[in-house]
C-alpha cells in the first residue's frame, strides 16, 4: 500500500511563497517543535494517489506522554467532494496530533493513514468527526477508531498567508469499537461527556471502554 513515488505536478500550485507547500510544512513543524520541543523521530509514508505523509514523535514527557503528530495534511486545503473544482487556496487544512502515555510507535502508519484520509477518499476531517480505521490503532490496542476533538487546547492554531484558513491541529481521542458505535448514535458530546463523568484517562493506552448503559 505504501509506495516512495515522487510528487507529481508542480507542489507550488501558483499560490503565493507564504502558502507554497514548502513553506506551510515548515511553519507547521516549527509551530510542533516551539509547543513539544524537537521531535525524537520520525517516519514518512507515501500512499498511492496521496502526497507524502509524516509522522513525527515528541517525548516522552515528564509526565511520560508522548506526542504523534501528523506532517503533510495541511499542505492543501480540505476540499468538498461535491465541489466542482477543487480551492487550492482556502478551506479548512488540519494536522492530527495523538498523545499516549508511554508510548506506542506502531500507530506510526495509522496516522499516516488517517492524515492521507482527505486526499485519497476526499474526507474532510473536523471536530466531532471519527476515523476508523476497522483493526487495532497500534500493536494490541483495544481501540479501532479515533474521535477528532476540538482544537487550540494543545497546540495553537497556525495563521497562513491571507486568503487561507489557518492550520488547526486536532487531538485524537482512541475510542472503543462500543464507544464508536455508541457515539455514532448518541453523537461526540455525548461520548466526550460519558468519558469526563466516570474519569476515563483517555491517554492511557490500555483503558477500557467507559459504561454505556
Amino acid at each position: 500500500m505504501a509506495h516512495d513515488f515522487p510528487l507529481f505536478g508542480d507542489p507550488h500550485g501558483g499560490s503565493s511563497p507564504e502558502l507554497t507547500r514548502e513553506a506551510v510544512l515548515a511553519a507547521v513543524e516549527a509551530r510542533l517543535i516551539s509547543t513539544f520541543g524537537e521531535p525524537g523521530g520520525r517516519a514518512a509514508v507515501t500512499f498511492l494517489g496521496a502526497d507524502r505523509i509524516e509522522v513525527l514523535r515528541f517525548g516522552p514527557d515528564a509526565e511520560g506522554l508522548v506526542r504523534y503528530a501528523t506532517l503533510g495534511m495541511s499542505a492543501a486545503p480540505m476540499a468538498d467532494p461535491t465541489a466542482p473544482v477543487a480551492d487550492q487556496v482556502r478551506g479548512p487544512r488540519v494536522e492530527l496530533v495523538l498523545t499516549v502515555r508511554g508510548g506506542r510507535d506502531s500507530v506510526l502508519r495509522t496516522l499516516a493513514t488517517f492524515a492521507a484520509t482527505p486526499q485519497v477518499e476526499g474526507l474532510v476531517v473536523a471536530p466531532g468527526g471519527s476515523l476508523d480505521l476497522g483493526s487495532p490503532l497500534w500493536d494490541g490496542a483495544p481501540f479501532t477508531s479515533v474521535l477528532a476533538a476540538e482544537p487550540g487546547g494543545l497546540v495553537e492554531d497556525l495563521e497562513l498567508a491571507e486568503p487561507a484558513d489557518p492550520v488547526r491541529f486536532l487531538p485524537l481521542l482512541p475510542m472503543t469499537p462500543n464507544e464508536a458505535g455508541w457515539k455514532r448514535v448518541h453523537g461526540a458530546a455525548a461520548l466526550q461527556e460519558r468519558w469526563l463523568d466516570q474519569g476515563a484517562d483517555l491517554r492511557d493506552p490500555g483503558r477500557r471502554g467507559v459504561r454505556l448503559d
